[in-house]
């Protein structure tokens, strides 16, 4: 699998922009995130809503075992979301966000997608990747990745959340993947479309291309409500983000929404979001 360098010097420079204007250094912004982690680190937490339940599994797929994260909350039963980590793999990061969306009601599976190479963590912090050692670590790892096997894992996850007596397997699985594995999301829902009906991609790298496993072919392929997330500068340098380009890729009927700035909280985080329902 090509490496996507989305993750590169004019993100790094547009994060020193946005701390600066909340007064915060890298070290600072390092040490609250660090502090929320220690906070949620025990076997079973208390979120402000829910107590939660988590646990370190593994899941069987066709190519191995894979080790994940899963959290959900102590009673009832859950919509199951996927959750594929950013380029950095599965690390306290994305299980301190697959607690939150626990606690908004759901059983979420936060996955390690290098397992076919090393169990997670792989990097101890997103830091790292962006180290030449942190690259040379990685590189290997993501050489071991296939469309075909992301899809294959995608429906070894799904099956693993529908076993489970904490999601409501009457209810539709959702997805979420971010950077790197924002393509990853689209094509899970592809390999599962009878169970995912609902996908988030953030910032996702290589939405568009004219092969057939191209996530931008694939979206026809699915039966879920999609959000495509697109940051200001993601395509300022590769046109495969698809801020210009998707519109023009998806030659299936649908019905899609673009919606300006929608993210409230951070103004500016993302340039648009782009929503797409398939029939």
């Amino acid at each position: 699998m090509e490496i996507a360098e989305m993750c590169d010097e004019f993100t790094s420079k547009a994060e020193d922009e946005a701390l600066a204007r909340g007064s915060l250094s890298r070290r600072q912004f390092a040490a609250m995130g660090a502090v929320a982690a220690l906070v949620a680190c025990s076997g079973e937490s208390k979120g402000a809503a829910r107590k939660l339940v988590e646990s370190a599994v593994r899941v069987e797929t066709p190519d191995g075992t894979a080790d994940a994260f899963f959290v959900h909350p102590a009673r009832g039963r859950f919509p199951g979301v996927i959750l594929w980590p950013d380029i950095g793999g599965l690390r306290d990061a994305f299980k301190v966000m697959a607690r939150r969306l626990a606690e908004a009601g759901y059983a979420v599976l936060a996955v390690n997608h290098y397992y076919r190479s090393a169990p997670a963590p792989v990097l101890s912090s997103f830091a790292e990747w962006r180290t030449p050692e942190g690259q040379a670590k990685l590189r290997p790892m993501i050489a071991a990745l296939s469309n075909d096997g992301t899809m294959r894992d995608a429906t070894a996850f799904a099956a693993f959340l529908d076993s489970q007596p904490s999601v409501d397997r009457h209810r539709k699985l959702g997805v979420q993947g971010y950077c790197q594995t924002g393509g990853f999301a689209i094509r899970s829902a592809a390999a599962v479309p009878d169970r995912i009906g609902a996908v988030g991609s953030f910032h996702g790298a290589q939405l568009v291309g004219a092969a057939p496993d191209s996530p931008s072919q694939l979206i026809g392929r699915t039966k879920a409500s999609l959000l495509i997330a697109i940051a200001r500068n993601d395509d300022a340098h590769a046109w495969w983000f698809g801020k210009r380009s998707l519109p023009v890729a998806l030659s299936f009927p649908c019905r899609t929404r673009w919606n300006a700035n929608p993210w409230q909280p951070i103004p500016g985080d993302f340039d648009l979001a782009f929503r797409i329902f398939t029939y």
